[in-house]
């Protein structure tokens, strides 16, 4: 007996995630039966192109969700906090980009090369209920450390991200186009989307700062995602989150102290083993990750692995390590993480 196609709903079509799920259904052959695209008011009648037709895009709904099977959301938690439940009601399985339900113990936060166990009552779409898709900073700083966990513990990490606008969503990217445009042209750049100017500028990230601790959400967000990602409440996380101009693919810069010593080589064959990695770590050509080289791809790409030196060590082996990765915050840092979360859901 031939098995039915998923009817599958992506809420947010039209932003920059939404965008990126379509190309990934076709680029991995994902299995659809009907779509339905869902976005704003201001959207609905206008369509987008899928597998050679063109999909109508509606206006998101209440009963929007009848004989969804999978729903993929990316449209802000405000939208997943009203209509997420209302998809799983009607037994659909949900994915969720947002905050929303994140640090909800009874939801599962889930990067698949880390904690894909966590989804095995999902199988099959065995029952309905919601997932959550961690921060993008979060995954791309934890695919590279998690073999590194596996192999020798983790104890502490300073991490320093350099995130692209894409966190931000489509208006921002075009901010900085229009930015960029402006200042070469002598003209002064207008602000719509962060209140600096992005083009030729970094600035400390876009999110709330809390006044008692000094973080920003982003940076507590990476602190309670991680620990909970890794099932390790005790595991020590100091971030720094700053905007770059740059248009996709978040970098960062990581100093990790692990529990037990390791040498160089091991370090290298652990990261190098894991999926979701690509080493890019050539010291003689000075050739490392940069943002351009990972945009567009779907691993990881790691480099500049070296000892650090200032923290315990025998000669040999160390505690310290730093390294240097950039991953593409559409791809693995948010579209890419949801649909392979939906491809185990699947199985």
């Amino acid at each position: 007996m031939k098995r039915r196609l998923p009817t599958i709903a992506i809420v947010g079509a039209t932003g920059a995630v939404g965008v990126e799920f379509l190309s990934l259904f076709e680029q991995r052959q994902f299995p659809v039966g009907e779509l339905r695209l869902f976005a704003s008011a201001r959207s609905a009648g206008k369509s987008l192109r899928f597998s050679g037709r063109d999909v109508p895009i509606r206006e998101l709904r209440d009963d929007s969700f009848k004989g969804v099977d999978l729903a993929l959301f990316s449209a802000g938690s405000g939208i997943s906090r009203d209509h997420a439940p209302l998809a799983v009601r009607e037994g659909g399985l949900v994915i969720d980009n947002s905050s929303a339900f994140r640090m909800d113990e009874a939801v599962p936060l889930i990067v698949p090369e880390i904690n894909s166990d966590e989804l095995d009552p999902y199988v099959g779409l065995a029952r309905p209920g919601i997932i959550a898709n961690p921060n993008c900073s979060t995954i791309i700083l934890l695919v590279p450390l998690n073999p590194l966990r596996l192999s020798f513990g983790v104890s502490r990490v300073v991490v320093s991200t350099y995130q692209a606008v894409s966190g931000a969503g489509a208006n921002a990217m075009r901010e900085l186009e229009d930015q960029s445009r402006a200042v070469l042209a002598g003209q002064p750049p207008c602000t719509r989307v962060f209140s600096e100017p992005c083009a030729f500028n970094l600035f400390s990230h876009n999110t709330a700062i809390d006044p008692r601790t000094g973080r920003n959400v982003e940076e507590q967000k990476m602190i309670d995602e991680a620990r909970k990602i890794w099932r390790d409440p005790g595991v020590q996380v100091a971030p720094t989150c700053i905007r770059v101009p740059v248009m996709r693919a978040h970098a960062e810069s990581i100093n990790v102290t692990l529990k037990r010593p390791a040498r160089e080589h091991e370090v290298r064959e652990a990261i190098a083993a894991a999926p979701g990695i690509r080493l890019v770590d050539d010291r003689v050509a000075n050739r490392f990750p940069t943002p351009l080289s990972a945009a567009g791809q779907d691993d990881v790409l790691v480099g500049r692995i070296r000892p650090d030196d200032t923290q315990p060590h025998d000669g040999s082996r160390y505690l310290g390590w730093s390294l240097f990765v950039c991953g593409d915050q559409l791809r693995k840092g948010a579209a890419l993480n949801a649909v392979q979360i939906a491809e185990r859901c699947l199985a």
